[in-house]
C-alpha cells in the first residue's frame, strides 16, 4: 500500500515539501501512540498481504551505502517459538538477578514477551557482509550497518501502528541460542526477535511508565547546543 504516494522513475527528482495538515497529524500519531506490545495480542491471524505491506515498509528505511543489510526470518511454526519462548525464560530468569533485590519483585511481575501468543514472530537480521568489504559510508564507522537494521526496524513498527498491528520487541536472549535456533550463518546477527498480531487496545502511555519502572525523561534536560553540555545562546 502507497497510498497518493507516486513512484517516480529514479533518475528523477520527486516533489518535496509538507504533507498536509491531516497526513502530517497522522504521521505523528503514529509515533506519539506506538507501543511496545506483550499482552494485548488478539488471536486474529495475521494476514499475509498485510505482513508484506509491514515488511516492504521496513525494506524502504533508509541504510547507510544503501547496503540494505537486513533480512526478514518469519515465524509462525509453535514448535519454534517454544524453543525460542524458553531460551526467553532462561535468559529472564539471569536477568532478574542483576537488578536490586528491591526491583526484582516489580521485575518479575512484567510480561516482557508474547512469544507464543502473537500469531506471528519476525526476527530482523543484519548481514554484516552485505554489500562486500568496502561499503560506501561505512569504511570508518562499521557499526553502520546495524544502526541501518534498526531504521528498518522502526519503519515496520510505524507502519504497524498505522494498520492497528501490535508489536513487541524481545531482547532477552543469549544471541547464540537465538541464532541456532534459527539456524543464522555465523556472519548474520539478529537485532529485532518482534511479536506481530492484531490487537483491540493499547496502554495510553508506555506499558514500563505506566507499571512504574521508569519516568520518561524531560526533552528539555536531553538537549545541548554546539558541544556536549551546553545550553542555548
Amino acid at each position: 500500500m502507497t497510498g497518493d504516494f507516486v513512484v517516480m522513475p529514479p533518475d528523477l527528482p520527486a516533489p518535496a515539501g509538507p504533507f498536509s495538515p491531516e497526513e502530517q497529524a497522522a504521521v505523528y500519531r503514529a509515533i506519539f501512540s506506538r507501543r511496545d506490545v506483550r499482552s494485548q495480542f488478539t488471536q486474529r491471524p495475521l494476514d499475509d498481504s498485510t505482513l508484506m505491506r509491514l515488511l516492504t515498509a521496513a525494506h524502504h528505511a533508509p541504510s547507510v551505502g544503501f547496503m540494505q543489510p537486513w533480512n526478514f526470518v518469519v515465524i509462525r511454526d509453535l514448535a519454534v517459538k517454544a524453543r525460542v519462548q524458553q531460551a526467553f525464560a532462561a535468559a529472564n530468569a539471569e536477568a532478574e538477578t542483576m537488578f536490586p533485590e528491591h526491583r526484582r519483585p516489580l521485575y518479575s511481575s512484567l510480561k516482557l514477551e508474547g512469544i507464543t501468543q502473537a500469531p506471528v514472530n519476525l526476527c530482523i537480521t543484519c548481514d554484516r557482509t552485505r554489500g562486500g568489504a568496502v561499503v560506501l559510508g561505512r569504511t570508518h564507522a562499521p557499526e553502520m550497518d546495524l544502526y541501518s537494521t534498526v531504521c528498518a526496524v522502526q519503519n515496520l513498527w510505524l507502519a504497524a501502528r498505522a494498520e492497528g498491528i501490535g508489536v513487541g520487541w524481545v531482547s532477552i536472549f543469549h544471541q547464540k541460542d537465538l541464532c541456532q535456533i534459527l539456524n543464522l550463518p555465523d556472519h548474520v546477527v539478529p537485532v529485532a526477535y518482534l511479536c506481530l498480531g492484531h490487537v483491540d487496545e493499547l496502554y495510553s502511555s508506555p506499558e514500563l511508565q505506566a507499571k512504574g519502572w521508569a519516568e520518561r525523561l524531560s526533552l528539555q534536560d536531553l538537549i545541548y547546543h554546539d558541544g556536549w553540555g551546553q545550553g542555548a545562546a
